[in-house]
């Protein structure tokens, strides 16, 4: 299989950024965020992306508050590194530096907190299995861990620990299930549709505020894609076009649930992809939520945009082989 459908395998599941653990659903993307393809022995892949994520909506379950005065932007820098161990099995790592910002803004007055520094990094292990309902088919399964790099004790101005969703770490070990599938069409080949689901089941901080604990609710994601390929000024473009479904149960301190924390969320995702060069491809997507019921009163996302470039870098003397077709 040539180089340029390769490249567009890669742009079928872009590094689309994962939604943190978080009370007010922000924070550092990490879970959706996994999952590179699957090339030939010896490939290498590295990503590098840029994610910015405005919350600036409030809401009550399924109503949307006319309040503005509390504003969440979080910046996320993202590195993927992807290796083939063989035809089908792969280890992937995702790494990350965020910095946050909350903005409380009531009766003239402004308060600022802020945090920056390496986050949380996730390492997954996955296998594929090509055609195996099919031709032109792939089911992926993957297990992985996200190891607490970052600080979970940084605090503000007046030397008070921040709120566990503004820190750039979590102090927990947390397992990761992934799975994939894809399918493309004998009647357009370049047409797939593609499913992902990611189950993250987290750990527990047990050096929270005063020697308590402190849990984030356990997620699951859930996406639907559908991608095909263009020529545009004789270079390979890709748009696609997802939704995404995800569901975070409430967090835990101390063993009680927290009344605002959790809920349900829909999204579409629109995404455009690029081939800069044969090992180089350009990508950015945009996350738009189109349903919220959230759990109590929580600030939740108003959009989310990630951009970033894909280097993949083929064995020598090989060409680039996909094991799936996305």
């Amino acid at each position: 299989m040539s180089l340029k459908v390769a490249v567009f395998i890669l742009l079928i599941f872009p590094s689309v950024v994962v939604n943190a653990q978080s009370c007010c659903s922000g924070g550092i993307p990490l879970s959706n965020n996994i999952g590179l393809a699957t090339l030939d022995k010896g490939s290498i892949q590295i990503g590098l992306f840029y994610d910015y994520n405005n919350l600036n909506t409030l809401n009550t379950e399924t109503e949307m508050l006319d309040d503005n005065s509390r504003l969440r932007i979080t910046h996320s820098v993202l590195l993927n590194l992807s290796y083939s161990v063989s035809n089908r099995f792969s280890v992937e790592g995702l790494f990350t530096w965020v910095n946050q910002r909350r903005k409380i803004s009531q009766f003239g007055n402004e308060n600022l907190d802020q945090t920056s520094g390496i986050g949380d990094a996730v390492l997954l292990a996955r296998y594929n299995f090509p055609n195996a309902i099919g031709e032109h088919s792939a089911i992926n399964i993957g297990v992985g861990a996200k190891i607490p790099l970052g600080s979970s004790t940084k605090k503000n101005k007046g030397g008070i620990t921040l709120n566990p969703d503004l820190q750039p770490g979590s102090n927990t070990w947390d397992l990761i299930y992934w799975s994939s599938f894809s399918k493309s069409f004998d009647f357009r080949p370049s047409l797939t549709f593609s499913s992902r689901f990611i189950y993250r089941s987290t750990g527990k901080n047990h050096s929270y505020i005063g020697g308590g604990s402190y849990e984030f609710g356990d997620e699951l994601q859930a996406l639907i894609s559908f991608s095909d390929q263009f020529f545009v000024f004789k270079t390979i473009a890709t748009p696609s076009l997802s939704v995404k479904f995800r569901t975070v149960k409430r967090d835990e301190t101390n063993g009680f649930e927290l009344e605002n924390t959790g809920g349900n969320w829909v999204s579409i995702v629109p995404n455009f992809g690029i081939q800069i060069s044969p090992t180089i491809v350009f990508s950015t997507k945009v996350e738009l939520p189109i349903y919220r019921n959230v759990n109590g009163t929580q600030l939740t996302p108003t959009y989310r945009i990630t951009s970033g470039v894909l280097f993949v870098i083929a064995p020598r003397k090989k060409g680039l082989i996909l094991n799936e077709r996305l």
